[in-house]
């Protein structure tokens, strides 16, 4: 429903609220079963002090109907009405007097709600619409997964909004057999669940000298859960994928413009054949053994684990197996390493994630008493499980840490290390992983001008006091 802002004014001499009857029948009017019956929900309300002045956050079906029911307050005193909004819808809207952009060709979820929405769960928003934000690195701490309100959100256009009872997926291309599958045949096939870490190829691009273009990423743009849904090697077996077939493209039901194209396009990325049936890839309905939420792709996306989440492509909509190499804006213009090498410039695609560890525990600038220091993080890497994670203390020699609990193929590694500190003073640590296909984390990360997969040594400065 509309907002509106409401204010009331009276005179300090015929104030409602010194009669105590007339203040009872304000009060009674203001109850919340009275104003649901109006069709108006009061969100939040104040009286100035003093100032014999009141004021009410309200929704209503209309401004009409809005002042019918505000008429006791406009017959003691006089009454303002306020078409509102909220800050999320400001900010996704672009300012204070522009409208929220629509979708360029599906209909798309309220920008607003949807970040108010991860405004209260306490993620960090960097940009309302689309919308992205991240994981504060405090909340990445805990459990094997992360909690669904919690994990990153990144996308590249608005958020579709799809019926599941109209929701097909189509198989096409160089297939015997095209298939258009409802969700609830999906859900009908074997099922497979798969803890899966996934990681934004820009996180950490804040770290890159000189700056970059892009989500202004912390540390926070990965998470881990558990995703359900049937093996994508079993969706291709079925359809039947034809000899001379190269590439499996994926499409999502996310649009919108960008750069050097002419009108809207979808989001889509692609596989090799081989990388499709060797991924351990999932067309997944479900995460944290909950139906799939809207921001994350309901109702079906793919999760290819190791792979940097671009991969991963949600509200997937259609699979075509094709002959040639897919070169679309975000298979060969984005999610590219640029770089200069002897003055000429070289172009590597974004794959798998890059080994990475981080600290969790303590957190920068945090202080703590003399004596034994608990230094937890976490690592993952695309290429390989965890071998080790070594912490620096102060510029000293690397000092290998405990893995906590089994090594893990898709998901990160739990790791602690203790450390015991005699004096007060800042206290400088680094960690590095190091997979068992032997990377190891660089120093720093290869500067690229997208700013993509920075993986650079993490360091946090705590206190001892």
């Amino acid at each position: 429903m509309p907002l509106f802002l409401v204010r009331h004014n009276h005179d300090g001499a015929r104030c409602p609220a010194q009669d105590p009857y007339m203040g009872a029948m304000l009060l009674n009017h203001l109850s919340r079963p009275n104003v649901r019956r109006h069709g108006v929900e009061i969100l939040g309300e104040a009286v100035v002090q003093g100032e014999h002045t009141m004021f009410l956050i309200v929704e209503a079906t209309d401004e009409t109907r809005l002042r019918e029911f505000m008429q006791p307050f406009q017959m003691a005193g006089s009454l303002d009405v306020y078409p509102a909004s909220t800050c999320a819808r400001v900010v996704a809207s672009g300012g204070c007097g522009a409208s929220v952009p629509a979708g360029d060709v599906a209909a798309v979820l309220d920008p607003a709600e949807i970040c108010q929405h991860a405004i209260d769960a306490g993620l960090v928003v960097h940009r309302a619409h689309p919308l992205n934000c991240e994981t504060p690195l405090s909340e990445l701490a805990g459990g094997v997964v992360m909690p669904t309100a919690r994990f990153y959100v990144r996308n590249n256009f608005p958020i579709p909004s799809l019926d599941a009872s109209g929701f097909r997926l189509q198989v096409t291309g160089l297939v015997d057999r095209p298939l258009t599958l409802s969700l609830r045949e999906l859900h009908n096939m074997r099922s497979h669940a798969e803890v899966v870490t996934l990681e934004c190829a820009g996180n950490g691009r804040t770290q890159f000298d000189p700056p970059v273009p892009g989500e202004r990423w912390q540390f926070g743009a990965v998470s881990t859960a558990e995703w359900s849904g049937v093996p994508l090697a079993d969706i291709l077996d079925r359809a039947g994928i034809r000899s001379g077939a190269c590439e499996v493209r994926f499409r999502g039901a996310d649009c919108g413009e960008v750069d050097n194209t002419r009108g809207p396009i979808r989001f889509e990325r692609s596989l090799t054949v081989d990388q499709a049936r060797d991924a351990d890839a999932i067309l997944a309905y479900a995460m944290n053994g909950e139906p799939l939420p809207i921001q994350h792709g309901f109702p079906l996306r793919l999760v290819v684990p190791r792979w940097y989440g671009v991969a991963s492509v949600k509200w997937l909509t259609e699979i075509e197996v094709s002959d040639r190499p897919f070169e679309g804006h975000y298979q060969t213009e984005k999610y590219v390493y640029y770089r200069d090498r002897d003055g000429k410039e070289t172009r590597e695609p974004v794959t798998l994630q890059r080994v990475r560890a981080l600290i969790t525990e303590p957190a920068p600038g945090q202080e703590a008493a003399p004596g034994d220091l608990v230094v937890r993080g976490l690592a993952w890497s695309g290429a390989a499980p965890i071998a080790k994670v070594e912490v620096s203390v102060n510029g000293g020699d690397w000092r290998e840490t405990r893995l906590v609990g089994e090594r893990k193929r898709h998901s990160w590694q739990w790791w602690e290390l203790i450390a015991g500190f005699d004096r007060p003073g800042d206290v400088t640590l680094r960690a590095r992983a190091t997979d068992m296909a032997g990377r190891t984390q660089p120093e720093r990360a290869e500067w690229n001008k997208l700013g993509y997969g920075n993986n650079g040594i993490h360091e946090v400065t705590a206190r001892i006091v």
